[in-house]
């Protein structure tokens, strides 16, 4: 049996479509197969004015359920005994008495019949519309029910052909096996057999059901109307999706924009037509400009739509003026000034303003510059103006041009490419699969950007917590780690974030009294090497400290601390990316627990040789033959209650393959630690194979739990060597066997 169902209404907005036919699907089909109804498949449509499920292969009937409930043991009080009577309902007669481990109960036999799909069907439907999960819903006139928007009428059917019948639904509206047509050019309602039927039905009324054949109907004529005249329509794959949610019968219609509006910026008439209009924007490729839009209407006209492009470009034109004027009047005002505005604008009530935030992005930016290979004065003048744009006018109108305002402002004021481009490029990556800039100037300011963020949030104790990330510290973090990674960045992430939020923290506690930044500057610098602020004390006394030494040192203990925790906070952010990138976790650990983990680029470069080092035959057993000498090494010394961490000798050595070890670990020590050194990794990762032969005969030949004391406390401490040795790579103890 097949169940067609029409919810008919008012226009549903665009947004709200495709989760609430998602929704209707899941709720009623999880419902009917938890009443016993299975089905073999359902499909969901959606238009601005109706949600329409089809499920086909319905069980005619659901199975006869029996079951078994047990009840109080024989000789309860009457009372519980009556009570679980009216619960099972049935009588004493009907009682069993079977043995359980307490003794002898009462069971009950319950039968349940089955149902019929219609009232099953019917039940389910009712309860789904009554509940349904609307973001926003209303009610309308005398009705008590709530919608999105005012139901109309409920298209609820059970079968086909011949032997439809109506399946009655609980609701404040008509039901039957009925529907209409377009709003305008439909003719009334009509009646429908299956669906089948009314999918034809409707198509015939002017209604085009699936929202997947109205979006390819729309991106077909769009680009092949503009192809026509040599244009190309900009692609935008949420616009489309949003408006083929907007008609039910899609005419797609090309207007022509005035060329008083050629010169903007095509992001600009982009973002206003998108945004206000509904407008897909039409680019000249040989020029790049945008000269024509399209609009997609919901009905055909005589006039073949001339009445609506009128129309339409009427509005475009007052929209594109205000656009023209904000544009121009912000070309009149200099970065700098822009930049000046952002002393009255609030970043966060215990960081600042914005313009004291570019001041710090700034000192940061002009300091890495030098580790990316850019200019710190074109790194420093590109921060100094990064976030200028804001208090735009057009910003202020279309936030999402952000950056990219910037960067033409900048290259209107004759300002270099590189310190353009960082205007606009500073804000990314946005997301994982969002682009990562490359430039020297961009990345450099872009990293300023994300640190300062992350010390300064974490230097006032503004963490993320669980699924709570207010401030996107988390987002930011990745894109550090992206920019990091894809530029090859090298940088000691652990004192830096421990400078930055020790001068924070300093900065915070005593901003009313700062009146040497400069020389602030180099005590902080000078302290953090010693990680105390002892000398800061000294030069500047009680006026910004206490007297006590210890309390200062607690003070930049704890900023320490924060620090540690960031880089901690880093470190799992990059397991994450990295996971994604198909590196083991265990491999990660290895790895993440070794010194030099703040450089993140050279931890990933370990990350990788590891991983394709144990992939290799040479790594699988030489993994082998660690664990089998760390397993023995350890319980050893948990039975002898000593550690054997001290240096094996040859001359204790009796066995060749013992000797062999020897000598293979006294030259695979030095070619791991010069590898390492220059940063060859696979290097180190060929001189640990080297180990595995010497390895595997040890643990074939030799005894290690030799009858002479002596000899096996130095087999045992050949053991802590060769943990020692392969230690120097990475942390071999965390890798799964």
């Amino acid at each position: 049996m097949d169940y067609l169902l029409e919810l008919f209404s008012e226009e549903i907005p665009a947004r709200m479509q495709k989760r609430a036919g998602e929704d209707l699907q899941r709720l009623v089909t999880n419902g009917l197969v938890e009443a016993g109804i299975t089905y073999e498949s359902a499909a969901v449509f959606t238009t601005p004015r109706r949600l329409c499920l089809n499920i086909c292969g319905l069980l005619e009937q659901s199975p006869t359920l029996r079951e078994e409930r047990k009840g109080p043991r024989v000789g309860a009080p009457d009372k519980a005994i009556e009570g679980f009577l009216r619960g099972a309902g049935v009588s004493r007669d009907d009682l069993l008495v079977k043995a359980d481990k307490k003794g002898e109960i009462y069971v009950a036999e319950i039968t349940r019949p089955g149902r019929m799909a219609g009232e099953v069907i019917s039940d389910v439907v009712s309860e789904v519309i009554r509940k349904f999960p609307w973001p926003k819903s209303m009610r309308w006139g005398a009705c008590q029910m709530r919608w999105v928007r005012p139901l109309h009428s409920v298209l609820s059917i059970l079968g086909k052909l011949e032997e439809v019948q109506v399946v009655p639904v609980s609701v404040d509206v008509p039901v039957g096996d009925s529907t209409e047509g377009h709003r305008f050019m439909g003719a009334g309602r009509f009646s429908v057999t299956g669906f089948e039927d009314y999918e034809a039905k409707l198509k015939a009324a002017y209604v085009m059901l699936d929202p997947a054949e109205r979006a390819s109907m729309i991106w077909h004529d769009a680009t092949n109307g503009a192809f026509a005249q040599g244009l190309e329509v900009v692609e935008d794959r949420g616009l489309l999706a949003e408006v083929a949610g907007l008609v039910e019968w899609p005419v797609v219609l090309m207007g022509d924009i005035a060329e008083d509006f050629f010169e903007l910026p095509p992001e600009v008439l982009q973002s206003s037509m998108r945004e206000h209009q509904k407008f897909f924007s039409v680019r000249n490729p040989k020029s790049g400009r945008i000269e024509k839009f399209i609009t997609v209407a919901n009905r055909e006209t005589a006039d073949g739509g001339a009445t609506i492009l009128a129309g339409n470009q009427k509005v475009l034109f007052a929209r594109l003026s205000d656009a023209k004027f904000f544009w121009e009047n912000d070309l009149r005002v200099p970065l700098s000034d822009m930049a000046a505005k952002l002393a009255n604008v609030t970043f966060h009530n215990k960081l600042g303003t914005q313009a004291e935030r570019v001041a710090r992005i700034a000192a940061l930016a002009s300091e890495i510059a030098p580790m990316v290979g850019a200019g710190a004065d074109l790194a420093g003048q590109a921060a100094e103006i990064c976030k200028a744009d804001l208090m735009s006018e057009m910003v202020y109108e279309f936030p999402e041009l952000q950056g990219l305002m910037g960067r033409y402002y900048a290259e209107k004021a004759g300002l270099p490419a590189e310190v353009a481009n960082a205007c606009e490029q500073h804000w990314q990556p946005l997301g994982p699969s969002d682009v990562v800039p490359s430039e020297p100037v961009s990345v450099a300011v872009a990293l300023a950007d994300k640190i300062d963020t992350l010390t300064g949030f974490w230097a006032i104790d503004e963490k993320p917590t669980g699924s709570k990330d207010p401030f996107a510290l988390r987002r930011a973090a990745l894109g550090v780690i992206r920019l990091v990674l894809e530029n090859e960045v090298r940088i000691d992430s652990r004192m830096l974030f421990a400078r930055l939020i020790i001068k924070m923290d300093f900065e915070l506690k005593h901003r009313d009294f700062i009146e040497k930044a400069d020389e602030i500057q180099v005590l902080l610098e000078k302290s953090v090497n010693k990680i105390m602020l002892t000398e800061v004390m000294q030069g500047y006394g009680a006026k910004f400290f206490s007297a006590n030494v210890e309390e200062n040192e607690l003070k930049t203990f704890n900023s320490l601390m924060k620090a540690a925790n960031l880089l901690a906070f880093f470190h799992d952010r990059l397991k994450v990316y990295l996971k994604d990138k198909g590196i083991r976790h265990d491999v990660i650990d290895a790895c993440l627990k070794m010194p030099g983990n703040d450089d993140l680029t050279l931890l990933v470069m370990r990350a990788e040789a590891l991983q394709a080092f144990l992939n290799s035959d040479d790594g699988e057993n030489l993994l082998q033959g660690y664990k089998r000498a760390n397993n023995i090494l350890r319980a050893e010394e948990k039975k002898d209650g000593v550690a054997y961490e001290g240096a094996p000798e040859v001359r204790f050595a009796e066995e060749p393959a013992e000797k062999a070890l020897f000598a293979a670990l006294a030259e695979a020590g030095p070619q791991i630690e010069t590898a390492l050194v220059a940063e060859d990794i696979a290097g180190a990762m060929a001189a640990l194979a080297g180990l595995r032969a010497p390895i595997d005969a040890f643990f074939d030949d030799v005894q290690v739990n030799a009858d002479s004391a002596v000899v096996r406390r130095n087999r045992l401490c050949l053991l802590n060597r060769i943990r020692e040795v392969m230690h120097k790579v990475a942390v071999f103890s965390e890798i799964s066997g």
